[in-house]
């Protein structure tokens, strides 16, 4: 599968105009899955849409979204666009769809951190990005993250407040984290970007999203291909 999503991002290249191949091939070397976003049951779709575009915008490019009871419809003129260029995964098949992603998470070698202003072990400013991989989850507005989540994160994570008002905004809050905890990362030994094979896969997507009539194009390619 590598080989044929690396053959057909090659031929998929020759239908975008050159400055737009140039750009994918600039970005894609800052793109990172070493940190990502988990949005638990957030109400208010904007929010989840403002989340993607930040992630968008400090290279992370994954975003989970966990659909426990708030069903999440993008709101394109606050996204801009962000969500063609993330991996959105959404969760909302099982009864207990926090507990579901934090399994599958934890198995793809994630640290789980849940931030919260209540009862933390840790701050921003306290988060190793330099071992293992991060995924950050942010909880739904006023109630913030599940009890189940708390429960079962490796750390709760408060982001420092000088202030009277107790949170900040939900998309405020990832912009805040993501633009410390990339900074840390991309300053940092470990190896943070994308492997050729993730890479493959998100330029297909980039290239996909990008191009008038792609599903056409890639069935007359396999064609092609099976005939050799």
């Amino acid at each position: 599968m590598s080989k044929l999503n690396h053959d057909l991002v090659q031929y998929l290249k020759e239908f975008v105009v050159d400055e737009r191949r140039e750009l994918f091939e600039e970005k894609i070397e800052q793109r990172t899955k070493h940190i990502t976003v988990v949005l638990e049951n957030i109400f208010q779709g904007r929010n989840i849409s403002a989340s993607i575009r930040s992630a968008d915008c400090f290279g992370v490019q994954d975003v989970h979204i966990i659909e426990n009871d708030n069903i999440f419809n993008d709101d394109s003129e606050v996204s801009m666009g962000a969500e063609k260029w993330t991996s959105i995964t959404r969760y909302n098949k099982e009864k207990h769809n926090s507990a579901e992603t934090i399994k599958k998470l934890k198995a793809q070698g994630y640290q789980i951190i849940a931030t919260t202003p209540h009862n933390t072990d840790c701050d921003l400013y306290d988060v190793d990005v330099s071992n293992q991989k991060i995924a950050l989850f942010f909880g739904a507005e006023v109630l913030g993250c599940s009890e189940q989540t708390l429960a079962l994160a490796d750390k709760r994570m408060r982001i420092p407040m000088y202030g009277f008002t107790e949170s900040f905004n939900i998309s405020v809050s990832v912009s805040l984290c993501l633009q410390h905890l990339t900074y840390k990362m991309r300053n940092s030994p470990v190896n943070w970007r994308l492997t050729e094979d993730e890479k493959n896969k998100t330029l297909l997507q980039w290239l996909r999203n990008s191009i008038k009539s792609s599903a056409q194009i890639e069935e007359k390619f396999l064609e092609k291909l099976n005939q050799k």
